[in-house]
């Protein structure tokens, strides 16, 4: 389940947005603080990877950076990570096509809080796995992962095969030779 999204600009830490907390969960304040630290860490010294997931107590931050924004959103370590992306990249998308234009200029913080109401829609389509839409994406993705390995699987048959039939031809051959010889 998504419990925090944070939006910060990466080269300066300035929070951008947030996903207000509804659920009024005050055990989620120390993630939040947390959260905030790794903005001004990105800031300070840059942020080690494009993407990456970073696990925290029970709970695991997902983000990623885009033009300078920073997209970050906390779950539960049982939550998919690919769910989790996919959540981040619609936020992305939405975000840049609304503030895109506006986002350096933005000086101070939460200057895009407006954005929340899209944050806690989208929220809602991502809170339990099991939902039609989120089945749906999983397994297009266990699909994605199964045609790949079953192509890579008929690929070393494929080429077991081929040695198979060079051996059995070099064995035919070495026969035959050895045949000769004895009639000779």
């Amino acid at each position: 389940m998504v419990r925090l999204t944070l939006i910060a600009r990466k080269h300066d830490g300035l929070p951008l947005s947030e996903g207000l907390d509804t659920d009024n969960h005050h055990d989620m304040e120390p993630y939040k603080q947390q959260a905030k630290q790794l903005f001004k860490k990105m800031a300070a010294s840059g942020a080690p990877a494009a993407r990456a997931s970073l696990e925290s107590g029970a709970f695991t931050f997902h983000y990623i950076i885009d033009n300078d924004v920073c997209f970050l959103t906390l779950v539960e370590k049982s939550y998919p990570k690919k769910l989790a992306y996919q959540y981040l990249e619609e936020l992305q998308r939405e975000f840049f096509s609304l503030y895109g234009r506006e986002i350096e200029q933005a000086r101070r913080p939460y200057a895009f809080i407006k954005f929340d109401t899209f944050i806690q829609k989208t929220k809602k389509l991502y809170m339990d796995t099991r939902t039609q839409r989120n089945m749906a994406k999983l397994t297009e993705d266990i699909s994605e992962v199964h045609s790949i390995m079953t192509k890579n699987i008929q690929d070393v048959l494929n080429h077991g095969e081929r040695l198979d039939s060079k051996l059995h031809g070099v064995v035919s051959f070495v026969q035959l030779k050895s045949w000769r010889k004895i009639g000779q």
